[in-house]
C-alpha cells in the first residue's frame, strides 16, 4: 500500500511523455543511444518532472506545442541525469523564440570603456531568471550537424550559475578538487584560443569557446555529451574533470 501510494504521488509530480512522442524525440537525438535503457528510463521521468516545475512559454509569436516542450525537457535533464532536477532549483521559466532573438549586451573593455549596443543570440541564461531559446536551434538535429546542443549549452550555464556567475567553474561535488579542475580547464582554454588565433584548420569544437572560460565549459559539455570522442582525445583532463562532475555510467561517454 506504501509503495503504491509513493508511486501515485510520483505520477503527480510529473507530466507524461506518452510512447509515441518518447520514441520520436529519440529518434531525433541519435547521439542519446549511447544510454542504457534505465538511463533512458530515468531520463523520461526526470524530463516529465521537469515539465511539471517549470514553465515553458513561446515568445515572438511562437505557440509551443507538447512536442516542443517535451523535445527541450528531455535535451535540458541530460546534463542532470546523474545529478537530479535540484540542480535547477531558483528558476522557474524557459522562453522559447521560433529563431534567433534580439538581446541587449554591455561590457567593459580592457581600457575601461563601457560598450553596450544589441545582438542576435540563439540562447541564453540568467542568473536566477529564465533560460532564453531559439526553437530553430532547441530542435532536435538543428545543431547536431555542428557536433553541438543549444539546450545542453545553456543548460551547462544554469548549472555554472548555482555558484554565482557563469565563470566555467560550477559548484564541484565533494571530493572533487578545485585546483585540478582550474588546471585542467586553464590549459585546455588556452590552447583552444591558441588555436583560434592561428586559424587551426582543426578545431575539437565550436570557435565560439574562446569567447571566455564561461562558453568554454558550456561548449565542453555540450561535446561531453553528444561527441565525447572529441573532449577525450584532445583535452583528457577536461574530459575526466567532466566525467567526475556529470557523474555518466561508463558507457554513457566512452
Amino acid at each position: 500500500m506504501i509503495a503504491s501510494l509513493a508511486t501515485w504521488w510520483r505520477r503527480r509530480g510529473r507530466v507524461p511523455i506518452p510512447d509515441p512522442l518518447w520514441s520520436a524525440i529519440l529518434r531525433s537525438l541519435p547521439w542519446l543511444r549511447h544510454l542504457g535503457s534505465d538511463e533512458l528510463l530515468r531520463l523520461r521521468e526526470l524530463a516529465e518532472q521537469f515539465l511539471k516545475r517549470k514553465d515553458l512559454v513561446g515568445a515572438g509569436g511562437l505557440e509551443l506545442s507538447d512536442e516542443m516542450r517535451a523535445s527541450i525537457a528531455v535535451q535540458a535533464c541530460v546534463p542532470i541525469l546523474h545529478l537530479g532536477l535540484d540542480w535547477y532549483r531558483g528558476w522557474y521559466s524557459v522562453v522559447v523564440y521560433p529563431d534567433d532573438f534580439v538581446a541587449p549586451f554591455e561590457y567593459t573593455d580592457e581600457a575601461g570603456v563601457v560598450h553596450s549596443g544589441e545582438r542576435a543570440l540563439s540562447g541564453e541564461a540568467w542568473p536566477d531568471g529564465p533560460v532564453v531559446l531559439s526553437w530553430h536551434g532547441a530542435r532536435g538535429g538543428a545543431w547536431e550537424s555542428l557536433g553541438g546542443n543549444l539546450v545542453i549549452h545553456e543548460f551547462a550555464h544554469k548549472l555554472d550559475m548555482q555558484n554565482g556567475d557563469a565563470n566555467g567553474l560550477p559548484p564541484l561535488h565533494p571530493g572533487m578538487s578545485v585546483a585540478a579542475w582550474r588546471d585542467a580547464f586553464s590549459a585546455a582554454y588556452e590552447d583552444f584560443c591558441r588555436r583560434v588565433d592561428h586559424a587551426d584548420d582543426w578545431l575539437p569544437f565550436d570557435d565560439y569557446a574562446a569567447e571566455d572560460p564561461g562558453e568554454f565549459f558550456a561548449v565542453a559539455s555540450e561535446w561531453f555529451f553528444t561527441d565525447p570522442h572529441a573532449i577525450r582525445a584532445q583535452y583528457p583532463a577536461v574530459h575526466e574533470q567532466l566525467r567526475a562532475f556529470y557523474r555518466p555510467r561508463a558507457r554513457s561517454t566512452r
